[in-house]
């Protein structure tokens, strides 16, 4: 008779058999006993991707820190100088914070100089421009400043298409013109002035309009909306935002079949003079480009004279250059009547946009506000004031090189041992929200919008600042991607904060491969850091 045998029985002698070496029969195990295989390292990983072929030629920089205790989670080269294109922005956008503070407002004034006789201003009207970076062309109607994650000033660089903000471009002007006309004024005789000499006149250091200057309207551009005729080889629609005299267009502009390539070709005649030649695709989306204004100060004198007359107000002056009216001495407005002033959003607010969509004309600005706020007027005097904050802030300021805010001069250089250093300053100091806040969020939003797939495990884990600095290489026709990059924070799956800094420089990219390729990249070592990260 076969008697059954209780499984916990059976469980217990296997147990013991494999339990007891050298016994009369081979150890048994479950599946369930054996180890599992050990997971992989994290250096492991980003190593196989950093040593690929396609980097043969390239060198990487890399520091990812524990952001509570700042040790080394994972690095190589950290203390290299390496080019770091926009992540550059990172560390004017940090001095400008300090600098000014989030909450910093400016106040674009218009005064009054001579006297008004049955609302006829026998004399002149003065705006004193002063830095406002949005001037009230990114204010949504309910009042939040907005941006396009692929922003109009990279219209023209055939890399991105541009989007328009929803907003008014000519907003903070319109309502000075209104002012101007509730405080009794129906008309100027004399000139109507931009006092722009709040700091010097200056080039920016990345591509998209260039001249870094106190005022700023429409980011300085007038942009070109071109959008397919209904049939094939009818006239395109061109239109501009905003509607001036002040920048000419000659357009022509024809439609091409349908799914075909669009060539859009932008000529200058002369100062604010330009021609639109090409064709688009019928079916098409509209199609964005920009002709930037030579003189920021004459283009928004010339917007100014036509929004008052759009309020009611007779301004003789002609839109193009004054003929005559000297300013006042800089000290001299307070014996003048102010008849209109604009309040601009918070500082903040324009340090996200600059960080969301890489904004090289605020960036560029920002050297020279920081001057400004130190009663100085050039940009090489802001990078020094910067540099004292950066010092302060505990960042290495031996292995930092700059000649401009947006990343694009010949000597901007970091190490990432620099950049975890001005992270980790950051979150210390009571700018750190504003500062976090106006990084893009990984799949989310900004120029990290599209690195990874929606349903990544690091989407949304992830904010931080990208950088991009590309050259052709006329010899082989092909790109030399001079530097792609990306630094911030991010929470790992096991809910570690880090700070991390990614660069690598000088990759040769095959012919008809673009950027895009290593902004994926660096995205997958966000998900690499995400799922194997402390």
């Amino acid at each position: 008779m076969r008697r059954a045998i209780a499984p916990s029985l059976v469980a217990a002698a296997l147990a013991v058999a494999v339990a007891v070496p050298g016994g009369s029969h081979p150890p048994l195990a479950r599946a369930a006993d054996q180890a599992p295989p050990p997971k992989p390292s994290l250096a492991a990983k980003l190593d196989a991707v950093l040593d690929g072929p396609d980097y043969a030629h390239a060198t990487w920089g890399v520091l990812v820190a524990d952001a509570k205790t700042g040790e080394a989670v994972y690095a190589r080269n950290p203390d290299a100088l390496l080019a770091p294109a926009s992540v550059t922005k990172l560390f004017s956008c940090a001095a400008a914070l300090v600098a000014l503070g989030p909450d910093k407002t400016f106040e674009t004034a218009v005064y009054q100089r001579g006297v008004v006789l049955k609302g006829r201003l026998v004399g002149d009207l003065i705006l004193v421009a002063a830095g406002d970076l949005t001037l009230g062309g990114r204010s949504s109607p309910s009042g939040k400043t907005a941006f396009k994650d692929r922003d109009h000033t990279y219209a023209n660089s055939g890399l991105v298409e541009a989007e328009l903000t929803d907003t008014n471009p000519l907003a903070a002007l319109d309502a000075l013109a209104n002012q101007v006309k509730g405080a009794g004024i129906t008309r100027v005789d004399g000139e109507v002035l931009v006092d722009d000499r709040l700091f010097a006149k200056a080039r920016g250091s990345g591509s998209g309009p260039d001249v870094v200057s106190p005022v700023v309207v429409n980011d300085n551009v007038v942009d070109v909306i071109v959008a397919p005729g209904e049939d094939e080889d009818r006239p395109a629609k061109v239109t501009t935002r905003p509607e001036t005299a002040v920048v000419q267009v000659d357009a022509l502009v024809g439609t091409g079949p349908a799914g075909s390539d669009s060539q859009i070709t932008l000529t200058s005649l002369g100062e604010n003079r330009f021609t639109v030649r090409g064709r688009v695709p019928r079916g098409g989306k509209p199609l964005v480009r920009i002709l930037p204004a030579d003189d920021p100060t004459v283009f928004a004198r010339g917007l100014f004279i036509e929004a008052l007359r759009r309020a009611g107000v007779t301004a003789t002056a002609a839109v193009a250059r004054p003929t005559g009216g000297a300013l006042p001495p800089q000290g001299g407005y307070g014996k003048l009547r102010k008849v209109a002033s604009f309040t601009s959003a918070p500082f903040k607010d324009a340090v996200a946009v600059t960080l969301k969509v890489s904004h090289n004309l605020y960036a560029s600005t920002l050297p020279s506000l920081i001057a400004a706020s130190k009663g100085d007027t050039t940009a090489e005097a802001g990078l020094r004031e910067e540099r004292r904050i950066l010092e302060d802030l505990g960042v290495d300021v031996n292995a930092v090189s700059f000649g401009g805010g947006a990343g694009g001069a010949p000597a901007d250089f970091v190490s990432p041992r620099a950049t975890v250093q001005l992270l980790r300053g950051m979150a210390k100091r009571p700018e750190w929200d504003a500062y976090k806040a106006g990084l893009p969020v990984l799949g989310v939003d900004g120029t990290l919008a599209e690195t990874v797939d929606k349903d990544s495990p690091a989407r949304g884990k992830v904010a931080a600042k990208t950088g991009t600095l590309i050259w052709h290489d006329a010899a082989n026709d092909r790109f030399l991607l001079k530097s792609k990059a990306l630094a911030g924070v991010m929470t790992t799956r096991a809910g570690a904060e880090l700070h991390f800094a990614v660069f690598v420089n000088n990759v040769p990219l095959p012919k008809g491969v673009g950027a895009t390729r290593e902004g994926k990249v660096l995205g997958k070592l966000c998900e690499i850091i995400h799922e194997y990260g402390p």
